[in-house]
């Protein structure tokens, strides 16, 4: 018995041993989210869930400041926060943030709320995608207010979902509900100390370690039943962004994705009209399928993607027809018109700037000018190569004839036509080039051999 004893005692302390640190002391894992919330930023944040749970860990801290972002990367945000076993805390920070619009969902959702001070939070309306109207003024056609109105429906019911989505949340975390709906409805916003006097957030910190502090002890539901927070004494791990991450988010900013797209179509062009070693081709498909990728999470707007597709293709005509000028401005005007109009919302964060896409559709118009330019250029020089270059050149009769025979020109053997015998040997010039066939005359004492 005393054996077995010692035995089992010594095979705990060595199980003691060889666990993972990570599995002895309590971990607070923290995500940071800074701008707009978009497929890059959910992926981001359903992993760092993912690592939380497999860690065990004890919270879930997401630092935020947000303008919003799109519907559907916010509702998978918040369908990871309400079924994970992990409880997640919610932090508007530093101050001067904010979780406008999508954070101020993905802030109710979350099983605590805190805020910083001198941060705000709300304009929770839903931004209409598309062109929307509002009601048609009487003089309108019929057919134009019918549209106008079913446009109205739609928007109604996207602000009854909205509305109603944001109060199953505040009713879900106890929280004000009224005001949740007031913030779809109305666009309202709330400071820290505004917020936390109508209940809409669970208290304000000043840091991270306040907010553990005051987070420390609380009760929050879990699976239907309530966790007790015990933060002392946990060490805490933030989670960056991985480089495909920090990828993805670059790409999807609409500005970088219309630089990828230029990029793409330029190198191909440039591919297609000067063919070498292919580099240009290849950073052209490369910086294309980029371009696609990064629209295909984004918003689109198929009028604005066909004018700026119409703006590129009426640049590159110019710098090769004669139309003084009139298809580069038609270009320029499409091209800035469809790249604002390309993304298709007005989501802060999530628009083309028009800062950049005056000196990019410059750029480009001065670009194809110059390509024109040389064009032209070329267009008028001399021809130093083909049948054209052969005429005036010199040929020697490699035998005698009178009407049809051969001759030897810029090093090759030729058939040749002369209406003045050629004896062999002697110096011809060519004066036209038919098919494969060269009209030859003698040349007299006075021409140049």
């Amino acid at each position: 018995m005393a054996g077995n004893r010692l035995l089992e005692c010594f095979l705990c302390a060595a199980a003691l041993l060889f666990l993972p640190l990570t599995a002895l002391a309590k971990t607070v894992v923290v995500a940071e989210i800074d701008g707009a919330i978009s497929p890059a930023t959910s992926a981001y944040f359903l992993r760092t869930l993912n690592e939380a749970k497999q860690s065990q860990a004890e919270l879930l801290v997401l630092r935020l400041n947000t303008p919003g972002g799109l519907d559907s990367s916010m509702r998978e945000m918040i369908q990871g926060i309400l079924a994970s076993p992990v409880p997640v805390a919610t932090y508007v920070a530093p101050s001067g943030a904010r979780a406008a619009s999508a954070g101020t969902y993905i802030l109710y959702a979350s099983h605590i709320a805190a805020m910083a001070p001198g941060t705000n939070l709300g304009a929770a309306t839903p931004v209409a995608i598309g062109i929307g109207g509002n009601s048609p003024p009487p003089n309108r056609p019929s057919d134009e207010k019918e549209r106008s109105q079913g446009d109205s429906t739609m928007e109604k019911k996207v602000m009854q979902d909205a509305a109603a989505y944001l109060r199953s949340l505040a009713q879900l975390r106890h929280r004000n509900a009224e005001w949740a709906e007031k913030a779809v409805r109305e666009a309202a916003s709330l400071s820290a100390e505004d917020a936390l006097r109508l209940k809409v957030v669970d208290f304000v910190a000043a840091d991270l370690p306040d907010l553990l502090r005051k987070a420390n002890g609380r009760n929050v539901s879990l699976a239907g039943s309530e966790h007790r927070l015990a933060l002392d004494g946990s060490a805490v791990i933030t989670i960056e962004r991985s480089w495909k991450e920090r990828l993805l988010t670059a790409v999807a900013d609409p500005n970088i994705a219309l630089i990828l797209m230029m990029l793409g179509i330029y190198g191909l062009l440039f591919e297609f009209y000067t063919p070498g070693f292919g580099v240009a081709g290849i950073i052209g498909v490369i910086s294309l399928l980029l371009a696609l990728y990064a629209l295909a999470m984004l918003p689109i707007n198929a009028v604005g993607a066909l004018l700026l597709l119409v703006g590129i293709a009426m640049m590159v005509a110019e710098a090769f027809l004669p139309s003084f000028g009139i298809l580069g401005i038609g270009g320029v005007a499409a091209f800035v018109i469809g790249a604002l109009m390309l993304v298709d919302t007005n989501i802060p964060g999530m628009e083309v700037s028009l800062a950049f896409i005056l000196p990019l559709a410059i750029t480009s118009a001065l670009a194809l000018a110059g390509i024109g330019a040389l064009a032209l250029r070329a267009r008028h020089r001399p021809v130093v190569s083909g049948a054209e270059a052969m005429v005036g050149g010199s040929a020697i009769a490699l035998e005698d004839f009178e009407r049809e025979g051969w001759v030897l020109a810029f090093g090759e053997r030729w058939q040749a036509r002369s209406e003045t015998p050629i004896k062999r040997g002697m110096r011809a010039r060519i004066a036209a080039v038919d098919g494969l066939t060269l009209a030859v005359q003698p040349e007299q004492k006075g021409d140049e051999s």
